[in-house]
């Protein structure tokens, strides 16, 4: 098997596997009780919040763990929305209510958000609150002018992801954010960071942006487990209620194995990230060249050989005119590759991607398209093996639609 599609899920990492042993047999203690064999739960789940706070440039108490990304997404979303609907200064946010006679506040997101972001927006749409939907210019890429001739008096909120889980667009978040920021102090920015976190450099993310979330099993840790990241002194309504777990903010029994298995795979992860981005966009640019060889091939999202800087390294994004891609994926599947054609939380889709078309690409583009998503455990070998099968299948599926 070759397995090219790490944005979907990775494959989880030695370091983070013998991390969480312990925790799954003998160490089974409740980290929030009192007595010995819970205090050892209760040191594994601060030092992980340790590890994955100094990625960031944070304090371990602003680190809240979660059950994943898609949580920690519509956290910060629901909980912004909860907490600022009383204001700070006594009044509330329909009292800050623009000309436009919406009452329930001011959301600023974009149109290529994971629907993790747009399915949140559109359930808070639903209570009165307002959302703009910014479009990306042709490569996917949102710009700090652009957030800020969308704030209104009545905006509480902007949230604009790191990087496209689709097309790997890196997004200038934390210039957005100082933008943002510098225009009104009282607006929470977030960022969803899923498919970023562990892939790029973040060590001054937490000087920027107030709210950030992120996913193990992005980064070779366990599923099941994600983080918020919340600035000190940001109030934010609680997700789930109950316990008092996560400083009383986010209730149920911590899931000690598998934030144990987060952390570590955080720091280890981001230890290596340098040789790790350096391997990821080699093994690239070497694909996406013999990719380029087939006719009629269109790379979604910003790409210069070489260059990681606007592009997730291990990305690749592309339509194939002539082929339909859910097509081409099988066919891939038959010769043990794994790829997709987008977002793994939309496989299946009839309608095509959300983002490729905010892009500009016409339906029938859109639906010839390919991601491949590669990793440091990628070979050379296996590369090359998809790209000469990836041109056999473009042949044989242009034969057969008399392309």
């Amino acid at each position: 098997m070759i397995y090219l599609d790490n944005a979907a899920t990775t494959q989880i990492e030695e370091t983070a596997f013998n991390a969480m042993l312990p925790f799954l047999k003998g160490e089974y203690g409740n980290a929030s009780a009192v007595y010995e064999l819970a205090r050892n739960s209760k040191r594994a789940v601060f030092n992980a919040r340790k590890q994955c706070a100094t990625l960031i440039g944070a304090a371990p108490n602003e680190i809240l763990f979660t059950s994943g990304g898609t949580e920690s997404n519509n956290w910060a979303l629901i909980g912004a929305y909860e907490a600022l609907s009383k204001r700070g200064d006594g009044s509330s946010v329909s009292e800050k209510a623009d000309t436009s006679g919406n009452a329930n506040g001011h959301i600023i997101t974009t149109a290529i958000e994971h629907h993790a972001i747009l399915r949140t927006a559109e359930y808070l749409e639903s209570l009165g609150v307002s959302v703009t939907y910014l479009k990306p210019d042709s490569e996917g890429f949102i710009n700090a002018s652009q957030v800020i001739e969308a704030i209104r008096e009545d905006t509480f909120l902007v949230s604009v992801m790191t990087a496209n889980n689709e097309i790997g667009t890196i997004e200038p978040v934390c210039e957005i954010a100082d933008a943002v920021h510098s225009v009104r102090k009282d607006i929470l920015v977030h960022t969803d960071a899923v498919q970023a976190y562990g892939q790029i450099c973040f060590d001054a993310f937490a000087k920027h942006v107030d709210l950030l979330s992120a996913s193990s099993h992005k980064l070779g840790g366990p599923k099941g487990v994600g983080m918020l990241y919340v600035r000190d002194g940001i109030r934010l309504a609680p997700f789930i209620r109950g316990g008092m777990q996560e400083s009383g903010r986010r209730a149920g029994t911590e899931n000690v194995a598998g934030i144990a298995g987060f952390g570590a795979a955080a720091e280890v992860s981001f230890a290596g990230i340098d040789a790790k981005i350096g391997r990821e966009t080699e093994l690239r640019d070497r694909l996406l060249a013999k990719i380029c060889d087939i006719t009629g091939v269109i790379i979604n999202g910003p790409y210069e050989k070489g260059d990681f800087s606007k592009r997730l390294p291990g990305n690749i994004s592309v339509c194939i005119k002539g082929i339909e891609g859910e097509t081409a994926l099988i066919m891939l599947d038959r010769e043990g590759i794994c790829a997709s054609s987008g977002s793994a939380c939309t496989s299946g889709a009839r309608e095509p991607s959300h983002v490729l078309k905010a892009i500009g690409r016409a339906d029938d583009e859109a639906k010839g398209s390919l991601r491949f998503t590669l990793s440091h455990h990628n070979t050379e070998e296996e590369v090359d093996r998809a790209a000469a099968v990836l041109s056999e299948i473009v042949s044989k599926l242009r034969a057969r639609n008399r392309f």
